[in-house]
C-alpha cells in the first residue's frame, strides 16, 4: 500500500481511538472550502477552484504550481502560495478535492497518485498550462508539493512538463521506474518520518541513475509534514502528534532557502 493511502488509513485508525470523531468530520474539517480560493482555471473535467498570487510589478516571472497535502486547501497552503509570489514567482495552487463528495474525491485523488493517471493529474497539468498561457509568465514552470502533493511531483517530474520539481516528504507512486528521467529536483525529508523510512536515500539513488540535477536532503530531527504549519486544534492536533507530523521552523526555513535557490537557478 503506498504511503499516502496508508497515511489516510492510519489517520482513520487514530480518529477511531480518540472516539466520537467520524472520519468524514475529521477529514472535511481540515479542508477550507471556497474561502481559500480566489480564482478558477479550465481543465478537461471542468473548472478547477484555485488560489493564485503574483509578485508586485509587471513581470514577467517564472511560474510555480503548488500542490497541497491531504489536509487540502488550508491557510498554510495559502501562506505558501503567497510566499512564492513574494519571492518572484507567479503562483497557483489548485484545490484537488473539489469534485463531488469529499471522501470519494479524496479516494480518487490518492488513486490518481498511485496509478499516475486521473482527473487530479489532469487538473495539475492544466494549472501548468494556465500559467504558461499567462503573459506574465516567462514560460518556465516548477512544481512543488507536500506529502500527497509531493507524490504528484514525483509522478510528473519525468513527463517533460515542468522545469523543476520540489517533492517534500512525497508519497511514492506505484511506478518509480521513470524517476531517473526527472527534471531538476530539490527534495526534503525527515529522518523520523515513520511512513517514508529511507526515502531520501532511495530518491537520491534513482535520480543519480539519470544524472538528474538534484538537491536531496534528509533532516535528522524531524518527521513527516515538518514544513507545514497546519495549526490544528483538538482531536486533529492529537492525530498530527501521534503521526509525528509536527512543524519545525529551523528545518523548514533551511528547506525553503534550498528550494528558492534551486528554483531560482532552474526556472530563470
Amino acid at each position: 500500500m503506498p504511503s499516502g493511502i496508508g497515511l489516510r488509513y492510519r489517520l482513520d485508525h487514530q480518529v477511531k481511538q480518540i472516539g466520537n470523531v467520524r472520519r468524514r468530520s475529521a477529514v472535511c474539517t481540515t479542508m477550507s472550502a471556497m474561502s481559500n480560493t480566489n480564482t478558477t482555471y479550465p481543465a478537461p473535467a471542468g473548472p478547477v477552484p484555485a488560489y493564485s498570487a503574483a509578485p508586485t510589478g509587471t513581470g514577467p516571472w517564472p511560474g510555480v504550481v503548488i500542490l497541497h497535502e491531504g489536509f487540502g486547501m488550508t491557510r498554510d497552503i495559502v501562506r505558501i502560495t503567497d510566499r512564492f509570489a513574494a519571492n518572484g514567482f507567479l503562483s497557483i495552487t489548485p484545490w484537488l478535492f473539489h469534485r463531488g463528495n469529499k471522501i470519494a474525491c479524496i479516494v480518487r485523488t490518492f488513486e490518481a497518485l498511485r496509478n499516475g493517471e486521473g482527473a487530479a493529474l489532469e487538473d495539475i497539468v492544466a494549472a501548468r498550462h494556465h500559467l504558461i498561457a499567462d503573459s506574465r509568465c516567462i514560460g518556465k514552470v516548477g512544481v512543488i508539493g507536500f506529502c500527497m502533493g509531493g507524490g504528484f511531483c514525483l509522478v510528473l517530474a519525468p513527463r517533460g512538463l515542468f522545469d523543476a520539481s520540489a517533492p517534500n516528504y512525497g508519497d511514492w507512486p506505484k511506478d518509480v521506474s521513470a524517476l531517473p528521467n526527472s527534471c531538476p529536483t530539490v527534495a526534503s525529508y525527515g529522518a523520523k518520518d515513520r511512513m517514508l523510512k529511507g526515502a531520501a536515500a532511495r530518491l537520491e539513488t534513482l535520480l543519480a541513475e539519470g544524472d538528474v540535477p538534484r538537491d536531496v536532503k534528509e533532516y535528522a530531527n524531524v518527521g513527516h509534514c515538518f514544513m507545514n504549519d497546519l495549526q490544528t486544534r483538538g482531536p486533529l492536533k492529537v492525530i498530527q502528534s501521534l503521526a509525528r507530523m509536527s512543524y519545525s521552523a529551523p528545518e523548514a526555513e533551511d528547506a525553503w532557502q534550498r528550494i528558492f535557490a534551486f528554483f531560482g537557478e532552474h526556472l530563470n
